[in-house]
């Protein structure tokens, strides 16, 4: 009897434990995005994995983690970082509380509306983003036209490095 009621503490203590980690990961999240609109690159590098991958919005931008650094090294460097606010969330959990995995929507000056996706993986106690991707939705009704321009675009880049 005593040892079910320890089994039984020991499940109610890890599922509180699992109820707080969507939290856990929304606050990586939201110190990431504060921490790039104040251009800490410390604090921002230090919320990813070494593994990690950002893939950004050009279809070139597939960026590990040194190189990601590299890029916005400079742009930290000269106090210019990058301001996105959420307005939507969504995270998930695997089942052994491991793994997160979310979508949210997110406005920028420059882009408008955008969505980020990720993974965060749970290191020696502490939730790291193993990827993020970001993305800027197009309206169903335009993706046609937007195809267009992007292999027109694509095209004349391509005539380019060809002459």
């Amino acid at each position: 009897m005593k040892s079910a009621f320890i089994g039984m503490c020991g499940l109610c203590v890890s599922a509180m434990a699992m109820a707080d980690s969507p939290k856990e990961v929304e606050q990586v999240l939201d110190t990431l995005h504060s921490s790039a609109a104040k251009a800490d690159g410390h604090l921002y590098f230090s919320l990813f994995s070494k593994d990690a991958v950002f893939i950004g919005t050009d279809a070139s931008e597939r960026w590990s983690l040194a190189a990601f650094r590299s890029f916005a090294k400079p742009w930290f460097d000269q106090g210019k970082g990058w301001t996105y606010h959420v307005t939507q969330r969504h995270v998930y959990l695997s089942s052994d509380g491991n793994v997160a995995w979310f979508d949210e929507m997110l406005s920028n000056q420059s882009y408008g509306q955008t969505r980020g996706t990720g993974v965060l993986l749970q290191e020696q106690g502490q939730w790291k983003i193993i990827q993020y991707h970001l993305t800027i939705p197009v309206p169903n009704e335009i993706a046609k036209d937007v195809v267009k321009s992007i292999r027109a675009h694509q095209q004349k880049k391509s005539q380019v490095n060809n002459k």
